[in-house]
């Protein structure tokens, strides 16, 4: 069956059992976050749901009906990322499912995390470190699946995509070329873990989830949102239909195998042409790797 742009996580999914099956979402507690983990959930798996804190991530979880286990990971802090590592880790034997679905967008001042961009380190490097130290029971799993929410906000990163010696500084700073910067690392990630992944039954895609008025839009201008309220209602998704390729690329069988794509509306998609150049794939994993261990040692 072909799904579009108005398909809900609950059309994507319908029929599929996810009983036995342990995913992971993170972001749980707003968004399209809440109902990725809702609908998987209910599909039947069990679901570890974390949000910055412990309080936020119970929350979510205690509003919907399934099997699921609040965790606090604040992608911002490395001790606490490590923190939500070592707690899954040991309560868990395998991930069958991970959605790295927390972000933040278009933070209107330049900030840092650990002195390099907010929207880099809590979008790209805090679930590139979450990942890597879950990989073991990612691959324990018979066949996992590993989501990457992206953004078409990709298209728009700066010059040469990943500038990776203006992270550390303000300099011509612009709110949503820093998000298609962390976006675009998404993307690139996502391709450089299937590559590691390749010759095994695991993979990893990555994804648009559309045009959706939720948090995430909270440091937007006010103007640009009055725009889309306006005229963008035609482009804009709801929450369920936001949260549909989360749930697709998570569960559905017609996935299954398809390893490093890009997707949309629940179908694979055309990502920016620089999300296939090898080189800078593979300089952000090797930088992020750089950065991860450089913060460990502080």
């Amino acid at each position: 069956m072909a799904f579009n742009k108005r398909s809900t996580a609950e059309q994507v999914t319908e029929g599929v059992d996810l009983s036995g099956k342990t995913a992971l979402v993170t972001g749980c507690n707003s968004g399209i976050g809440t109902e990725t983990l809702r609908v998987l959930a209910m599909r039947g798996a069990h679901v570890i749901g974390t949000a910055r804190t412990l309080e936020k991530a119970e929350e979510a979880c205690s509003g919907v009906a399934g099997s699921t286990t609040p965790v606090a990971c604040e992608l911002t802090n490395h001790d606490s990322i490590r923190a939500a590592a070592e707690n899954i880790g040991s309560s868990f034997d395998k991930l069958d499912i991970v959605v790295c679905n927390a972000g933040i967008m278009a933070l209107p001042k330049f900030e840092t995390v650990y002195g390099l961009e907010k929207q880099f380190m809590t979008n790209h490097i805090g679930h590139f470190l979450l990942v890597n130290l879950l990989m073991d029971k990612i691959t324990a799993a018979p066949a996992a699946r590993v989501v990457n929410v992206s953004s078409s906000a990709h298209l728009r990163p700066p010059k040469g995509g990943i500038d990776f010696e203006n992270l550390t500084h303000g300099d011509g700073y612009s709110a949503f070329s820093a998000y298609g910067r962390s976006k675009l690392a998404n993307v690139l990630f996502t391709k450089q873990l299937a590559k590691h992944l390749v010759g095994t039954p695991h993979t990893a895609n990555s994804l648009h989830p559309g045009v959706i008025a939720t948090n995430l839009g909270r440091h937007m201008n006010p103007l640009i949102g009055v725009l889309f309220a306006v005229f963008g209602f035609w482009a804009m998704k709801n929450i369920a239909q936001g949260a549909a390729t989360n749930c697709y690329l998570a569960a559905h069988p017609d996935v299954e195998g398809i390893n490093g794509k890009y997707y949309s509306d629940s179908q694979e998609a055309k990502p920016l042409a620089l999300s296939n150049d090898e080189a800078l794939a593979q300089r952000l994993w090797l930088e992020s790797e750089k950065i991860v261990a450089d913060i460990a040692e502080r």
